[in-house]
């Protein structure tokens, strides 16, 4: 067998894997908006709806702006839309388990800066765009790439949240907090508050005093914070691959499972 027979080989074998996930999870989809539409759950419905919108982004992507998805990329990005809109949101497993969010927002970080990567690595690649940058750059704009596109998502977030009075932004409980706003000589000195296992509620429209067991509510602030520090991380794991990559492409040749390419723009 030739080196292309194989090549043609392996590449049927990705893309009928490809074809058996993306099925499966729509299929699953597709169950999941029956039962929310049997539970009379129409938020729930509507995410089912968004998340088969979703799926189809990839396919539109490729064939809008002929861009190639490697397939382990494009199987991941199903996963991660199904894993945040399906698992996350509608069978709450935010809140069922601790790290779920982390690790969805890593995983962001990682593949963001892996398509801020593609974009500048295939034109430094292509010499009819004259661009020349050194693999420090190029790894150097793929993490600002991925840290743009998270700050954008919690800027998202937090109008969603203020805007609709939705949880996008996860509150949690604190045990302590420190606030010059609770410095009463105003001197704006921070004042700390610590072991706080209870605070009460009361609002001018209702007689009814709302209480929180174990501590102060931290409205989203803890969580933005988290989601970004995560998508540091994955951001800086991907630019120092990057980085090897442009070094040395045969030797961390795998790194291509994760970066799409463009059909237009052929290396020349």
């Amino acid at each position: 067998m030739t080196e292309v027979q194989k090549k043609n080989k392996k590449l049927k074998r990705e893309r009928k894997i490809n074809i058996t996930v993306y099925l499966v999870l729509r299929f699953l989809v597709i169950l999941c908006m029956v039962d929310q539409a049997m539970k009379g759950n129409w938020h729930s419905v509507a995410l089912c709806f968004l998340t088969l919108i979703l799926f189809t982004l990839p396919t539109i992507v490729s064939r809008t702006f002929k861009v190639k998805l490697p397939a382990t990329l494009e199987i991941i990005i199903y996963l991660f839309i199904f894993a945040a809109e399906i698992l996350g949101e509608i069978q709450n497993f935010y809140g069922i388990f601790k790290h779920w969010d982390t690790m969805l927002h890593t995983l962001n970080g990682f593949l963001s800066a892996a398509i801020g990567f593609s974009l500048i690595d295939i034109l430094n690649r292509v010499e009819r765009f004259h661009i020349k940058m050194t693999p420090v750059f190029v790894s150097l704009v793929a993490f600002c790439f991925s840290m743009t596109i998270g700050v954008l998502w919690e800027f998202c977030e937090f109008t969603i949240d203020k805007s609709l009075d939705y949880d996008m932004q996860k509150d949690r409980i604190v045990e302590k907090i420190s606030s010059n706003k609770l410095d009463t000589n105003n001197e704006s000195d921070p004042i700390t508050i610590d072991n706080i296992n209870k605070t009460e509620i009361y609002s001018n429209n209702s007689t009814k005093v709302t209480t929180i067991e174990g501590g102060y509510l931290d409205i989203g602030l803890i969580d933005t914070m988290k989601d970004l520090m995560v998508n540091f991380i994955g951001a800086v794991v991907f630019s120092i691959l990057g980085f090897l990559y442009i070094k040395d492409r045969d030797e961390y040749k795998f790194i291509e499972r994760f970066i799409p390419s463009f059909k237009k723009f052929q290396e020349e």
